[in-house]
């Protein structure tokens, strides 16, 4: 399968090639991936724009995996109601990832589109035009989640006493909201653009900086003060927005393909109403993701705080799994942009599908390691029995969709990329809503299987939607929509 799949990327030119040109060839490619490369994604040969793209928003997604599980690492020193409150926090803040993966799909389907075009300056003007929208709106989150922290803790399930202690950490996540937005819809930008290895520099200091801090923060050291679980959220915050000071200073002074004016600051009525129009898909697509997140956090808590322990910590090693593989689905989302502007759908649906097939050997792979070894994963973070136990059902039984998951993914984002936001926005609302939850408490709840019913009911909607998106996708609708 990879011989053939290795095959379909590079076509012949694999084969009549010597090994010693071909091993100087994939080098050159890597270096150029990661150095940052300035080539036409249309024209060039479609497996070399695959690897160029993908390779640095895989390490991309690497390092933003690399906040959760850094935190969490950290974090689970403190004990299994620390851990639980970051769960708890996360599955709230899951509705601010949910808003600016929302306008990232929107910046995705503009500028990669203009990009296509041959259209730099409307490329930029979209993407100055995001970052407004989304600077208003960080905002506006920010004020409830400061002002009922331990209020919103409480309704998540949380008692008293946790709730109390570490309400702290949800004030302090909430009021930083605007880094993560701009975070993501600024990278958005770059990748969209064909800069993927600037969004992994980004992703890099931001990690960096995190990772020194969170220690130093969370257990003191000398004159600084052991701040406990809020130290954390500080640490995360201080690098996600040093990694924003970044971008602000390549936008304006870098020599990258989008190159921001205040200009382009100017509100645009326009853009505006295209860009809402499409971030409204990925919007209500991630929210119908992120309240089904809530949700069966909620139902987990049923069962304590350790469930929620095992969960959140089984959860935070899959996505630290799975968000490598966003990372391949992003590079089609792109290329799925840019070859429409280009006037090239047959070769958007080609970059699709073989960015889907990589992605399934990969995480075919990755699953079954944690199918065999989950425990080695698990006590990484935690070695309490009990936690241990819930957080080794969730990784073996989750992980055992991986292939599915992984197809789905890369259909779910070329489907963005193309501009059909609303498409995934249906599927999500089927699969989560009218499945993944009731499945959940029903096996949960009434037929006694507790959080395991729990696990098998992700599967199951995961591989659902995943059956779906390919069924759409073939049917090539997403070739027609205007951006």
């Amino acid at each position: 399968m990879l011989k053939h799949l290795f095959l379909l990327m590079f076509r012949k030119e694999y084969t009549k090639k010597p090994f010693g040109q071909k091993f100087k060839e994939y080098r050159h490619l890597i270096r150029e991936s990661l150095a940052g490369s300035d080539q036409d994604f249309t024209s060039m040969r479609l497996g070399e724009a695959i690897f160029l793209l993908a390779v640095p928003m895989v390490l991309e997604m690497i390092m933003e995996s690399v906040f959760a599980i850094a935190d969490i690492f950290f974090v689970s020193r403190l004990g299994s109601d620390a851990v639980a409150a970051v769960g708890l926090t996360e599955s709230m803040m899951t509705l601010v990832y949910a808003l600016a993966v929302g306008f990232s799909a929107g910046t995705t389907a503009m500028v990669s589109r203009r990009i296509g075009e041959k259209n730099p300056e409307a490329a930029s003007r979209a993407a100055a035009q995001a970052i407004l929208s989304v600077i208003i709106i960080s905002v506006l989150l920010a004020i409830p989640g400061v002002l009922y922290s331990y209020e919103l803790l409480r309704l998540m399930g949380a008692s008293h006493e946790l709730a109390a202690a570490n309400h702290g950490y949800t004030k302090i996540m909430f009021a930083g909201n605007i880094v993560i937005m701009l975070l993501f819809v600024i990278n958005a930008a770059f990748r969209s653009a064909g800069d993927a290895a600037l969004s992994m520099r980004v992703l890099l200091i931001a990690n960096g900086i995190n990772i020194l801090l969170d220690p130093l923060l969370i257990f003191g050291l000398g004159p600084v003060p052991a701040l406990g679980i809020e130290g954390a959220a500080i640490a995360t915050n201080i690098g996600r927005g040093f990694a924003v000071v970044f971008q602000f200073y390549v936008l304006f002074r870098g020599k990258m393909r989008i190159k921001l004016r205040l200009r382009h600051f100017i509100p645009d009525l326009a853009i505006q109403i295209t860009l809402i129009r499409l971030s409204i898909g990925g919007i209500l697509q991630n929210i119908i993701a992120t309240a089904s997140w809530i949700i069966m956090v909620r139902i987990v808590s049923v069962f304590g705080s350790a469930a929620v322990a095992g969960y959140t910590i089984g959860i935070r090693i899959i996505i630290f799994a799975l968000l490598p593989s966003w990372g391949l689905s992003n590079a089609a989302a792109t290329l799925v942009g840019q070859n429409l502007g280009a006037g090239r759908p047959d070769r958007a649906s080609r970059a699709a599908w073989i960015t889907g097939f990589t992605n399934m050997v990969l995480l075919g792979i990755v699953s079954l390691v944690f199918i065999m070894f989950p425990g080695m994963f698990i006590k990484l973070f935690i070695t309490d029995p009990e936690v241990l136990r819930y957080g080794i059902t969730c990784l073996q039984i989750v992980s055992a969709g991986f292939l599915f998951y992984a197809m789905g993914m890369v259909m779910t984002q070329s489907l963005n990329g193309a501009g059909d936001t609303y498409t995934p926005t249906l599927l999500n609302f089927i699969c989560f809503w009218l499945i993944e939850i009731p499945l959940a408490y029903f096996l949960a709840i009434k037929m006694g299987y507790e959080v395991e019913g729990v696990y098998y009911a992700i599967v199951v909607a995961e591989s659902t939607l995943t059956l779906m998106g390919i069924y759409v996708f073939n049917r090539g609708r997403w070739k027609l929509k205007k951006v």
